[in-house]
């Protein structure tokens, strides 16, 4: 087989983030994961109550990310768990836990300005939602963002309407829309959510999603199949009816994440294909596998097919 040339400039047969991430950064960059205290509007009625049925914050919350300790705190903690393999890392502060622009600008400036007082850290990784990005807000991290690394990830999670109420997620699509036009004419980075498997979306409704995905300013994106985690409103309603959802097993999904390439813009870079939670966290399913053993499936099959990123793009 002939060795194909990708204009990502190397030869994998997708996007792939770490090699973005070394051109950019020119070193070892690692982000820590904080939690600054913020709620989410679907969870303090604003939007609605309980937060979305599948998320249990905990399932991605590091040991060293406790609310119980300030930023500086959480920082010192992670440098210290990351710093021992490697002297030199710089670091990047992820404000992962819930909505992390979901708060007065003032309140927001100052938190964002303690992570970046901490020495090593060079730069800001925020996760928020769609319906939490303000103009003004807006302004704010424009304003980082000319003297520091930004990157928004935003939380999508679906580009179908009656997934986002069944999910009880609280915004529109609409909202995702135009939140990643906003982002993108300011020059911020951005990284979208999504996730495959969520009840009552199809083959076809995935495939769509990359097609929508490549028609936006969208920059990066990470993808996670569906799990099932504990205490959360979806373990009950799995419990309660299992027969309406289809989790994936591996061939499943790595055959769907293949087919998911070939119709994504090779311009958009690929941050994750799977999530990974702790096991005890996991009703199903629960593959046993490291990310990089799941990528190295992607990457077997693609080669197998002779297939790319953007193959079948319309």
């Amino acid at each position: 087989m002939l060795q194909r040339e990708f204009p990502w400039g190397n030869p994998k047969r997708y996007n792939d983030y770490s090699a973005y991430f070394r051109r950019r950064f020119e070193g070892r960059v690692q982000k820590i994961s904080l939690d600054a205290g913020f709620t989410c509007p679907n969870r303090d009625g604003l939007r609605a109550v309980g937060g979305c049925t599948y998320c249990n914050n905990k399932s991605f919350n590091p040991d060293y990310c406790r609310l119980e300790e300030n930023i500086s705190a959480q920082i010192v903690k992670g440098i210290e768990f990351f710093s021992a393999k490697y002297p030199t890392m710089r670091y990047l502060a992820y404000f992962q836990a819930f909505s992390n622009t979901y708060a007065p600008v003032s309140i927001l400036r100052q938190s964002y300005e303690e992570a970046l007082r901490q020495p090593g850290v060079i730069g800001l990784v925020i996760a928020t939602r769609p319906d939490c990005l303000s103009d003004e807000i807006l302004d704010l991290l424009s304003e980082f963002a000319a003297k520091c690394y930004v990157s928004i990830e935003l939380g999508v999670e679906s580009f179908k309407e009656e997934t986002l109420q069944r999910i009880n997620r609280g915004h529109t699509v609409q909202e995702s829309i135009t939140a990643i036009q906003k982002i993108a004419t300011r020059g911020i980075d951005n990284c979208i959510h999504l996730i495959l498997g969520l009840p009552g979306e199809t083959d076809e409704d995935f495939i769509e999603m990359a097609d929508t995905l490549s028609r936006l300013p969208v920059q990066s994106i990470k993808l996670h199949q569906l799990q099932i985690h504990k205490e959360t409103r979806m373990a009950k309603e799995y419990r309660d009816h299992p027969e309406v959802y289809d989790l994936f097993d591996v061939t499943g999904y790595a055959d769907l994440v293949v087919r998911f390439l070939e119709h994504l813009s090779p311009d958009i870079i690929v941050q994750r294909f799977v999530s990974s939670a702790p096991a005890g966290m996991v009703i199903g399913p629960n593959w046993g596998l490291k990310n990089y053993e799941f990528v190295a499936i992607v990457e077997k099959l693609l080669e197998e097919r002779d297939s790319w990123q953007g193959r079948l793009m319309c």
